[in-house]
């Protein structure tokens, strides 16, 4: 098992981060190019987001048949990590939730080059936004079984209705992947739809404010009030709504994982920068053995968040489902971005706690890490289910012999 970048992918690498540090970092610290959620105008971040695609940084996880840069999930992992050294640059190379995770989706379900054209084809180029409605009040958050929202089938349609909420970048999007409930049955009562934001029968009830900046769109309730799908809108089979949410869900908790080590490590590099220059009792912070410990510590658990990631994805790209290694890297990258935010505002004192720096938007953003895409706890379950199924054999390397490729 090989950790170094292929020469091809460090060269991304490296494009990647020179564009950061000359196009994305020095909006940072212009307050007037920012909205009212904490989030770049939509109009800078248009501007910048021409200029990446111009000099080809521009959908990494996409084919290159379709305008994408087909680099694998290694090489995913790589340049998300460097597009996130700026909370607001994985948006700049379309590599951000939920666009990133709906765009692997349905480049893997959609049947026929007809339906990529009219519902995955505007995304990659940037011209729509997206969402994957799923969580539900009353209903499903980590565990979509315990999905609501109904869709009755009549003629060729189906019938929406119910409510959803916490839809990521609802506000604004256009193309929504929509999970019901369309039987009863235990395994096989959920259906993935595709709808257009102009589409009549639904509604945004709300934005709901959240404790971090919003990514672009917001988290928002949606309320379905006989919403029609054609029955050619359906994603795969009647029935396989958890096969869609699984295959949504998988690469794309990996992918949250990338981008939080990126945050994680720009964290440390502010952190470094101060203790090195500030004084303290006639010597600079970095010399204090209390902060080598917090520095070494972090480090410490960002560069095991780096190797449980890249371990994951070269699985990924080998055909493997990768589920218990997503899983742990999940769990760990989730808590090492909230310690490398926490430690740096402490090294840093008031100047960290105060806006002056971008640290501590990381640390009311890191969170949510512990909660989307499955809550470390459900994780931990899903670990602790499949080391008592395998027992010894859950501690493999590489690939198993018997891996099942990616469906």
């Amino acid at each position: 098992m090989d950790f170094s970048l292929s020469p091809e992918v460090e060269a991304w690498r490296l494009r990647v981060r020179a564009f950061v540090e000359q196009h994305v970092l020095p909006l940072e610290t212009q307050p007037e190019l920012f909205d009212t959620h904490e989030n770049l105008r939509e109009e800078v971040v248009a501007r910048v987001r021409a200029q990446a695609r111009a000099e080809g940084l521009w959908a990494f996880q996409m084919p290159k048949s379709r305008g994408g840069q087909g680099l694998g999930v290694v090489g995913m992992a790589a340049c998300y990590e460097e597009a996130a050294r700026s909370p607001f640059g994985p948006v700049m190379f379309n590599a951000a939730p939920p666009d990133d995770g709906n765009m692997i989706l349905l480049e893997k379900v959609l049947e026929t080059e007809a339906l990529k054209q009219r519902w995955l084809q505007p995304i990659i180029d940037g011209k729509v936004r997206s969402a994957f409605a799923m969580t539900e009040p009353q209903g499903c958050g980590s565990d979509p079984s315990l999905t609501y929202t109904r869709a009755e089938k009549q003629g060729d349609e189906w019938i929406i209705t119910g409510r959803k909420w916490f839809i990521t970048g609802a506000e604004g999007a256009q193309h929504f992947i929509l999970l019901a409930r369309t039987s009863d049955d235990e395994r096989k009562g959920l259906t993935a739809f595709l709808f257009d934001a102009s589409q009549p029968g639904w509604r945004i009830e709300r934005r709901i404010p959240i404790m971090g900046p919003e990514e672009h769109g917001g988290h928002c309730e949606l309320v379905f009030e006989g919403l029609r799908i054609p029955d050619a809108h359906r994603l795969l089979g009647v029935g396989d709504g958890l096969k869609v949410t699984q295959i949504r869900l998988g690469t794309a908790r990996l992918t949250h994982c990338m981008r939080w080590l990126g945050l994680s490590k720009r964290c440390l590099e502010e952190a470094g920068g101060y203790v090195t220059r500030r004084m303290s009792f006639g010597e600079t912070l970095a010399k204090h053995e209390g902060v080598q410990w917090m520095l070494g510590d972090a480090a410490k658990d960002i560069h095991i968040g780096r190797l449980l990631t890249m371990s994951a994805a070269w699985k990924l790209d080998q055909g493997d489902f990768a589920r218990t290694d997503i899983s742990i890297a999940k769990i760990h990258v989730a808590d090492a971005l909230h310690k490398a935010a926490d430690t740096a505002i402490q090294l840093m004192g008031a100047r960290g706690y105060s806006k002056d720096t971008i640290v501590e938007w990381i640390y009311r953003y890191a969170r949510q890490a512990r909660l989307v895409d499955g809550a470390s706890e459900i994780h931990k379950m899903v670990l602790s289910r499949a080391y008592l199924a395998e027992g010894p054999e859950f501690f493999t390397w590489g690939v198993p012999a018997a891996s099942t490729k990616k469906g």
